[in-house]
C-alpha cells in the first residue's frame, strides 16, 4: 500500500475542496437571481434544520406545516436548539430572538408564492413530491426557484410535474441539516445555468460545502453507500456478526459501521408492522420493537448510556433467517468487501457523469460521511491500495453479483498502472 504523508494528504484534501467550488461550462459572469425570501416546505427533522441554515445567514424563512399542532413543534425545536447554543456561550441570548424573528410559520403552500426559493423538505414519497411540485408550479411567482431535498428520488420526473423545469434543482442537506456541512446539488436534466450558480453562491452564504452532482439513484453519496450496505448486509447472510463488520469499520477510521449507524436512524424507516421488505433481518427485529437507540435494542442491545452491546437474540434471529453458521472473517477482508465496492461504485457514478471529477466524491464523503481524513476519501484511498487490489476483489465480488461488476475505467487503470484521483471525464455533469 502507497501511504502518503499527513502534509500530502491535508493538501489534497485542501485542493479537493477548492475544486469542488469550480463548474465546468458555466460562465462565472453567469447572473445569479435574487433570493432574500425562502420557503421551506416541512418543518420537521429536515425541514428545520435547513430552515435554520437560512435563518442563521439573515435570510426571511417562511416555512409551511399541514397543521398548526406540528408547526408549533418544528418552530419549538428550532428555539430549542438556537437556546442550547446560546446556552454554551456561542452567540447572545438577543441573538436567539433575532433568528427566531426570521421566520415566518403557515399553513398553506399558496403563503409561499412571493418567495424566491422554496425547498421541500417532506418525506421520502415521490407520489406526495409530485403532488407538491404541481402545486407549486400553479402558486409560485416566475422566476422563483423550486428545490427538492430528496436523497435519492429522480429529480426529472419530480421536475416534470412543472411547466417549468428550468427552475428546479435539487438541494440534498444532510441530516442534522443544521450542523452537517456538505450540500450535494444535484443538477437536473433541464436545470437551467443561472439556477445552478444561484445556488452554488448560497451554499456559501449558508456555510456549506457544496458538490455538484448529477441526477441517479441515491447521487453521489448515498449511491456510494448503497454499495457499501448491500455489501455488509451479504456478509451477514454468510454468518459475519453484525458487529464484526462494524468492528473492523471502526479500525478503518469510520465512527459508526453500517449496523451502528442503521439503529442510530431507525429500523423502522421505511418499514410498518406486518411488512416483507427486502430486509427480512430489519423486518423481524422491528416486529420484536428492536427498532434501534430510540428503543434501546436493534442490531445491538442499549445500555442506560445507550452504548451497544452485542445481541444474542439478533444473532439467534440472523441464523434462524440466513441459516449461516457464525463465520469469523478478517478485518482486512470485511474492509475490502465494504470499501473496494464503493471506490468502483464511485468509477460508475464518473463515468456515467454524475460527479464532475473523482476529487468531488472524495469532498462528499469526507464531509457527509464520516469518511477518516487519513485516508483521504474513497478516490485517494483507491491510490493508497492501487487499482490492481480493488479490481482483484471486484471480480470476485462481480462474479456472485453482476451488480457489482468491475467499472470498465477500473479495468484500464488496473492495465495502465492510472490513478483514480486522475480520472478525466471532462467534467460535465449531464
Amino acid at each position: 500500500m502507497n501511504t502518503p504523508t499527513e502534509t500530502e494528504i491535508g493538501t489534497y484534501i485542501a485542493a479537493a475542496g477548492a475544486a469542488a467550488w469550480q463548474v465546468p461550462g458555466l460562465d462565472e459572469t453567469t447572473a445569479k437571481r435574487p433570493i432574500k425570501t425562502v420557503g421551506i416546505i416541512g418543518a420537521g427533522t429536515m425541514g428545520g434544520g435547513i430552515a435554520m441554515n437560512f435563518a442563521t445567514a439573515g435570510f426571511s424563512v417562511r416555512i409551511v406545516e399541514t397543521t398548526q399542532e406540528a408547526l408549533d413543534r418544528g418552530l419549538k425545536v428550532v428555539r430549542g436548539n438556537y437556546q442550547r447554543s446560546s446556552d454554551k456561550g456561542r452567540f447572545p441570548q438577543d441573538e436567539v430572538e433575532a433568528r427566531m424573528a426570521r421566520f415566518d410559520g403557515r399553513l398553506a403552500l399558496a403563503d409561499l408564492a412571493d418567495c424566491d426559493l422554496v425547498i421541500e423538505a417532506v418525506f421520502e414519497n415521490m407520489d406526495l413530491k409530485r403532488q407538491i411540485f404541481t402545486e407549486l408550479d400553479r402558486v409560485m411567482k416566475p422566476g422563483a426557484i423550486l428545490a427538492t431535498n430528496t436523497s435519492a428520488l429522480d429529480i426529472n420526473e419530480i421536475a416534470s410535474m412543472t411547466q417549468r423545469p428550468q427552475d428546479v434543482i435539487g438541494l440534498h442537506f444532510f441530516s442534522p441539516a443544521n450542523v452537517m456541512k456538505l450540500l450535494e446539488i444535484v443538477r437536473a436534466k433541464y436545470t437551467a445555468d443561472d439556477v445552478v450558480a444561484t445556488c452554488m453562491a448560497l451554499a456559501k452564504d449558508i456555510n456549506k460545502i457544496a458538490t455538484l452532482v448529477g441526477v441517479c439513484p441515491g447521487f453521489v453519496g448515498n449511491r456510494i453507500l448503497f454499495a457499501r450496505q448491500i455489501q455488509a448486509n451479504k456478509l451477514v447472510y454468510q454468518g459475519v456478526m453484525p458487529w464484526d463488520v462494524d468492528a473492523a469499520l471502526n479500525a478503518f477510521g469510520f465512527k459508526m459501521g453500517p449496523f451502528q449507524m442503521s439503529d442510530l436512524a431507525g429500523l423502522d424507516i421505511g418499514w410498518s408492522k406486518g411488512a416483507k421488505t427486502d430486509n427480512p433481518i430489519r423486518d423481524a427485529l422491528c416486529e420484536l420493537d428492536r427498532r434501534g437507540q430510540k428503543t434501546k435494542a436493534g442490531f445491538y442491545d442499549y445500555d442506560e448510556a445507550r452504548r451497544p452491546v452485542p445481541s444474542d437474540i439478533t444473532a439467534g434471529i440472523i441464523q434462524d433467517i440466513t441459516g449461516a453458521k457464525p463465520a469469523k472473517m478478517s478485518t482486512d477482508e470485511i474492509i475490502e468487501n465494504c470499501i473496494y465496492p464503493m471506490i468502483n461504485e464511485a468509477v460508475k457514478i464518473l463515468e456515467e457523469n454524475k460527479a464532475q471529477r473523482p476529487s468531488d466524491v472524495d469532498v462528499v464523503w469526507l464531509n457527509g460521511y464520516g469518511w477518516p481524513a487519513d485516508k483521504g476519501g474513497p478516490m485517494f484511498y483507491g491510490d493508497m491500495v492501487g487499482a490492481k487490489a480493488v479490481l482483484a476483489r471486484m471480480e470476485k465480488l462481480g462474479a456472485e453479483d453482476s451488480d457489482f461488476a468491475p467499472a470498465d475505467t477500473l479495468r484500464k487503470l488496473a492495465a495502465d498502472g492510472g490513478a483514480f484521483t486522475k480520472i478525466d471525464t471532462g467534467g460535465l455533469i449531464v
